[in-house]
């Protein structure tokens, strides 16, 4: 590890940051707690990982006028001249770091912003928490259950603010929306449906490693993952679909709609039971996740139905039908009516009738970065619109849909879980899903239709029953990349 675990202890018992006076970079405090920056103070950000979501980061702090964009880092350097070509206008270049573990060592820098692949995301957190850094992290905000809730530990023993990045948490029309949820008004709610339609086409079928762009650190891109290239076309982005540093859709846009669901069902523990049904359906890849998914999620008196829909829609979805046609959408169904977010910041109520009862729409991605700095400057963990306790809670309902998955077995078409066997919005769904599957030719005798083991799951202790399922909800750790318990 750079960064040792003696240097760690010292820093969190005894470092605090440089100070001066009058518009100054303020670094994070790493004695607790640390003080509020002063409102002429801007607040040192440096972004881990740019070839994707990291550019949208980049832009939300250059907006910022709280925020001093002071690193960017990428062990692809190659990402930068991306980077320079689409924010040409910058005051001032920041500088480019390919190692993340330098920025540890910068003091004039509060905050680390990161959009790494899903396998690193624990483990960057923690290093920089410890490292006396606030942290915002892409959603999932851990590759597995265990890591979200070290992550959670983390900030809660160091008095770090940590904020995950599923933006709509901070869009006016979602907020609204989910109050209105909250407010009765379309009555009991206890199923929600979150919903993922997104083509994911095949990224293809080889026998030699990824080609590695030029200049690249692979050992840091691997990171706590085995350091073996891939076999596949390409290195970046691909890695959502390989189990070692991604988690399929259930895990890449999934995390959005799950943690809707969850927000407006008002469920703040993790579920009792889980079970997924699905596969990679339709080709042959270099992928390992499923590309096609039902998942069940059951607390005592709450169900989500989560759907990842990755071949081609040929007839867009009208469950909602006076909502129109679905993509990336959550429903929330209640005994008197029942309301449908369509996109991050929208939101529209019906009756059972038909009769609108509301409709909500505004904000954008901007607020979520903006309510991150604010809890940064008051140190109010509240403050935050998705803390790292939420975020670990929705990151890990995508890690259980997988780990039900990956225990599964080859089932026929038209095979159901006993779970949710009674709700009608359950088997209005696995209905609809066999009919995608036959619309797009799908022979399960070629591409295996899983039927995931049940799982139970202790939500006190956020363990499972069956000790397969719990190996998988914890991961094995490179030398030198390990990620440190509480």
């Amino acid at each position: 590890m750079f960064v040792t675990r003696r240097t760690f202890v010292e820093r969190a018992l005894g470092l605090a940051a440089a100070a001066s006076a009058g518009g100054r970079v303020v670094a994070a405090d790493p004695v607790a707690p640390a003080r509020p920056a002063g409102p002429n103070d801007r607040i040192g950000v440096a972004v881990v990982g740019f070839n994707g979501r990291g550019l949208s980061h980049i832009q939300s702090w250059l907006k910022n006028p709280a925020a001093e964009l002071v690193a960017w880092c990428d062990c692809d350097p190659g990402v930068e001249g991306r980077a320079l070509e689409k924010y040409p206008d910058i005051p001032r270049k920041p500088r480019f770091e390919q190692d993340f573990r330098r920025l540890l060592e910068d003091k004039s820098i509060a905050v680390v912003s990161i959009a790494s692949p899903n396998h690193w995301h624990a483990l960057m957190a923690v290093w920089a928490m410890q490292a006396g850094k606030d942290v915002y992290v892409e959603k999932p905000c851990s590759h597995t259950v265990e890591e979200g809730r070290i992550t959670t530990d983390w900030a809660t023993k160091l008095g770090r603010i940590c904020q995950m990045g599923a933006q709509s948490r901070s869009m006016t029309g979602m907020r609204q929306a989910i109050e209105f949820i909250h407010s009765g008004k379309i009555g009991a709610v206890k199923v929600a449906h979150a919903l993922c339609y997104k083509r994911r086409p095949s990224i293809g079928l080889v026998d030699t490693p990824a080609p590695l762009p030029p200049g690249i650190d692979f050992n840091l891109w691997a990171g706590p993952a085995p350091a073996v290239v891939p076999h596949r076309t390409r290195l970046h982005y691909d890695w959502h679909w390989h189990h070692l540093t991604g988690n399929g859709d259930l895990g890449n846009q999934n995390p959005h709609e799950l943690d809707k669901a969850r927000w407006g069902l008002g469920m703040r523990t993790l579920p009792k039971r889980v079970v997924s049904l699905g596969g990679r359906l339709g080709y042959h890849d270099n992928g390992d996740t499923a590309n096609s998914q039902v998942t069940l999620f059951q607390w005592d008196d709450a169900l989500i139905i989560s759907e990842v829909r990755g071949l081609e829609i040929k007839t867009p979805p009208t469950i909602a039908r006076q909502a129109g046609p679905v993509a990336v959408a959550d429903i929330w169904w209640g005994t008197e009516g029942y309301v449908v977010a369509p996109s991050n910041n929208t939101g529209v109520a019906f009756d059972y009738d038909g009769k609108p009862m509301g409709k909500w729409s505004g904000g954008s991605e901007q607020l979520h970065y903006d309510n991150f700095l604010e809890a940064v400057r008051s140190r109010d963990r509240s403050h935050l619109h998705l803390d790292i306790e939420d975020g670990h809670l929705s990151s890990a309902l995508a890690h259980l849909g997988n780990v039900s998955w990956s225990l599964g077995k080859a089932a026929p078409l038209g095979t159901r879980p006993t779970l949710g066997a009674d709700e009608p919005h359950v088997a209005e769904t696995f209905a609809a899903f066999d009919e995608h599957l036959r619309a797009n030719g799908v022979d399960v005798a070629d591409t295996p239709l899983l039927l995931g083991r049940e799982i139970a799951i202790d939500p006190a202790t956020e363990k499972s029953t069956d000790p397969e399922a719990n190996a998988l909800f914890k991961r094995e750790y490179r030398k030198g990349f390990e990620l440190p318990r509480v």
